[in-house]
C-alpha cells in the first residue's frame, strides 16, 4: 500500500514512525513533512492549502491512502476534494470537521442532543459578551469560535480578565477571523482528559485515553499552548467512564452528525472535563490531538493501517484495539518566547545520544539548513517514552531530554506528575 501523510508536526512524526511500521505499506510519502519525518517517509514541500498540488502529488505517486494530520486542511475541505476525485482519505469531510473549526456549531450541535457540556452563548457583539461574561461570572472561558492552533481558550479568574479577552478577540482581532465571533462558557471544575474514537459513518470505535498539558509552564501556569505534554493511560478515566462516554457523548455526535447529513470519517478528539456530574465536553476536534498522538501511538499494540484504510474505505470498524499495559509520556521542547515570539534556525544536537536512551525524538518544528538541524517551530521536539509504569516512563524521557541542547529551550518538567487543572 503507498501512503500519503498531509503535515509537518509532531503529530504526524509518529504517524510517520507507526504506519511505516506496518508490514502493509510499500512506500510512505509526507508533504510537507520535516526532518524527522524524512528517515521513515519521502518528503515533498507542498503547502497544506495547495489542495491542486496535493491532488496532483496523490495521483503522481498512485497513493492509496492519504492521511491528513492538522486540522486546517480538513476544515478547509480537503477531504472532499480527495474523495471527489476518487481517492481513499482519512480524515472528516469540511461538513463533519466543523465540529472543530467552529466552537459555535459545536456547542449547538451539543445543545440540539443534550450532550453533556458547559453552559454557554454566543456572541459576534463584543458590549453584548461582556454582559454575558457579567451574568455567569468569575471565573469563565472566553473562545475564539474558529481555529487557533490550540490557542482559542483563555481562562479568565475575573471579569475584567474576561473583558480583556473579548477585547483581544473582537475588537483588536489578535486571533483573526477566527476570534470575530466568540463563545463564552462556565468554567468547569474537574480533571481534563482527552478521549479518541473512530468513525465510520454511524459505526464508532474506541481508542483510549490521554491527558495533555497546555499551559506553557510547570504548575498549570501562563498561557495555553498548542500543548506542552501528554501522558498516557489517564488513571481516573476507568472502563466505566469511558462507556459513560462512549453512550452519552461519541454515540450521539457522531449520530448527530450523520442525521445531519455530515457523517465523519476520521478520528474524534473529545476533550473532556472529569467532573463530579460526570465527564462533560470541553471541545471536540476533528483529528489526533498534539502531543496526545504521540503517546497513542507509542502504546498501541497492533498495526493501525487497517483501521485508517477501513475508514477511507467507510468499511465496518472492528470492536476493539489492543493497547500495551505500558505507559507513555510525550514532553515537548519549545522554542523561547513560545507561545509568544520566538527565533528560528538555531542549532540542535544530542538527539542521537537521546535516542540511545529508549526514548523517540518525534520532530515537529526543525528544519534541515545546509546539512544542520536548526529550529523551525515553537514546539521544537516531542521526546516520548514507554516504560512498565508513569514514574518509569518519565525517568526515561527527562533522562533523554538532559542530552538535547538548542538555545532557549525550554519545556515543563511536571509533565505527569500531577493531574491537568480545571479550566
Amino acid at each position: 500500500m503507498r501512503i500519503l501523510i498531509l503535515g509537518g508536526g509532531g503529530r504526524e512524526s509518529a504517524l510517520a514512525w507507526a504506519i511505516r511500521r506496518s508490514p502493509l505499506v510499500t512506500a510512505l510519502v509526507a508533504a510537507p513533512g520535516n526532518p524527522g519525518i524524512a528517515r521513515h517517509a519521502r518528503c515533498v514541500p507542498i503547502r497544506l492549502d495547495d489542495h491542486e498540488a496535493i491532488l496532483a502529488l496523490v495521483a503522481r505517486e498512485r497513493i492509496d491512502l492519504t492521511v491528513v494530520g492538522p486540522e486546517a486542511p480538513l476544515v478547509a475541505g480537503i477531504a472532499d476534494r480527495l474523495a471527489a476525485a476518487g481517492h481513499a482519505v482519512f480524515g472528516p469531510s469540511a461538513a463533519a470537521a466543523r465540529i472543530e473549526g467552529s466552537k459555535a456549531f459545536a456547542k449547538d450541535l451539543m445543545a440540539r442532543h443534550r450532550v453533556p457540556t458547559a453552559r454557554f452563548a454566543t456572541f459576534t457583539d463584543a458590549a453584548a459578551a461582556r454582559g454575558y461574561a457579567r451574568e455567569l461570572g468569575a471565573p469563565c472561558v472566553v473562545k475564539t469560535d474558529g481555529l487557533a492552533a490550540g490557542k482559542g481558550a483563555i481562562v479568565c479568574a475575573t471579569v475584567e480578565e474576561a473583558d480583556a479577552a473579548i477585547a483581544a478577540c473582537m475588537e483588536r482581532a489578535e486571533f483573526g477571523d477566527a476570534g470575530r465571533t466568540v463563545v463564552i462558557e462556565e468554567f468547569m471544575r474537574g480533571e481534563e482528559a482527552s478521549f479518541f474514537a473512530i468513525a465510520s459513518g454511524t459505526d464508532v470505535l474506541p481508542l483510549t485515553a490521554a491527558q495533555d498539558h497546555k499551559t506553557v509552564f510547570d504548575g498549570d501556569r501562563g498561557p495555553n499552548t498548542g500543548g506542552m505534554g501528554a501522558f498516557s493511560p489517564v488513571a481516573s478515566f476507568d472502563i466505566a467512564t469511558e462507556q459513560r462516554v462512549m453512550d452519552a457523548i461519541v454515540k450521539p455526535v457522531v449520530a448527530a452528525l450523520a442525521a445531519e447529513g455530515a457523517p465523519y470519517h476520521g478520528v474524534l478528539y473529545v476533550g473532556l472535563m472529569l467532573t463530579s456530574e460526570g465527564p462533560k465536553v470541553v471541545e471536540f476536534n476533528c483529528r489526533f490531538g498534539d502531543p496526545e498522538c504521540q503517546v497513542l501511538l507509542v502504546r498501541l499494540a497492533e498495526d493501525l493501517v487497517p483501521v485508517l484504510h477501513a475508514v477511507a474505505r467507510h468499511a465496518p470498524l472492528p470492536p476493539r484495539v489492543k493497547w500495551s499495559d505500558d505507559a507513555a509520556v510525550c514532553v515537548n521542547l519549545a522554542s523561547g518566547g513560545y507561545p509568544g515570539r520566538y527565533a528560528t534556525g538555531l542549532p540542535i544536537s544530542g538527539i542521537e545520544e537521546a535516542e540511545r536512551t529508549g526514548a523517540l525524538v518525534f520532530h515537529a518544528g526543525t528544519a534541515d539548513t545546509d546539512g544542520r538541524l536548526v529550529t523551525a517551530g515553537g514546539r521544537v521536539l516531542s521526546v516520548t517514552g514507554a516504560g512498565a509504569t508513569l514514574p518509569d516512563a518519565l525517568r526515561r524521557v527527562y533522562a533523554a531530554i538532559a542530552a538535547i541542547r538548542f538555545e532557549g529551550m525550554h519545556y515543563r518538567r511536571d509533565i505527569g506528575t500531577r493531574p491537568a487543572a480545571s479550566r
